[in-house]
């Protein structure tokens, strides 16, 4: 491994060897390795300080890099740094015990393939010799297995489940990467970076949270009037209630849930868009 005096690490990056010690004092450059009275540095603070003089340039402050680098080398993860999904909570980690077990498979259906799989799909963690659970996926499982779902569905279901939500996560990481972090290269002169960081991406979790619960309430509604109409439990189409013909105001709104609804074309759009809200009549 190349050895550099801090010299020559100031010219590789470009930095006066008083900032580089700085840097060790502020905690962002870890200690060099010392052989007598002789400080040589390798490649890993090259790299460090690639990252900081990076960092900078994006309006990070030397506090906030070494909170960043510092958390990192504990193993902390990017969302607990950020302060996204990591609070305390349902996505909180727990350790599984055999009782637990029991309760999330039904059927006495305990059996080291079904745990060992979930390890391998992420639903489980296995640390030190014991198995944790995030807590929502605990209270999940109670649930199925309430319900007597087997296991290999509940597994199978869930890892369908993960490959669509990691589309969902890079689709809104895409929008954060292409639309909000360039804001934060703009506006590298004002406040720092990471507390600004941190809110675009807490907002765009909680926007991303409301938007798929929506959606997947939307399409829970969808799916259970299909599985209604496959398994005969709703009347036909031709199907009228005795109330229709009464003049009774809720009976008229109940009905107008009932037709389907219209795809307008762009030029109706245009008219509604152009009339504004000073109208009662709909537009045709």
């Amino acid at each position: 491994m190349e050895q550099l005096t801090v010299d020559e690490l100031a010219v590789r990056v470009g930095l006066p060897g008083s900032t580089i010690r700085m840097y060790q004092t502020k905690g962002v450059l870890h200690p060099p390795r010392r052989q007598g009275r002789v400080a040589y540095y390798d490649a890993s603070h090259l790299e460090r300080l690639t990252l900081v003089q990076r960092l900078q340039a994006r309006g990070f402050s030397l506090p906030a890099i070494a909170e960043l680098v510092k958390a990192r080398e504990k193993g902390a993860s990017v969302a607990a740094v950020l302060g996204v999904g990591e609070a305390e909570g349902p996505d909180d980690w727990v350790r599984i015990r055999v009782r637990d077990i029991s309760r999330l498979v039904p059927l006495g259906d305990v059996r080291p393939r079904v745990l060992r799989r979930a390890v391998q799909l992420g639903l489980v963690r296995w640390r030190r010799g014991w198995p944790h659970a995030r807590r929502w996926a605990l209270e999940a499982g109670n649930r199925l297995a309430a319900l007597t779902v087997p296991s290999d569905d509940v597994l199978d279901k869930f890892a369908n489940l993960r490959t669509a939500t990691d589309g969902i996560a890079a689709d809104f990481v895409e929008v954060f990467e292409r639309r909000l972090w360039p804001q934060l290269a703009d506006n590298a002169g004002q406040d720092d970076q990471l507390d600004r960081m941190r809110a675009l991406l807490v907002e765009l979790t909680y926007t991303a949270e409301t938007v798929v619960i929506g959606t997947l309430r939307e399409s829970i509604r969808d799916a259970a009037e299909e599985f209604a109409r496959r398994h005969g439990l709703l009347p036909s189409d031709d199907f009228q209630p005795a109330w229709v013909e009464e003049p009774v105001p809720i009976a008229e709104r109940l009905i107008d849930t009932e037709e389907d609804d219209e795809v307008p074309d762009e030029p109706t759009i245009q008219r509604f868009l152009d009339r504004g809200d000073d109208h009662d009549e709909p537009v045709r």
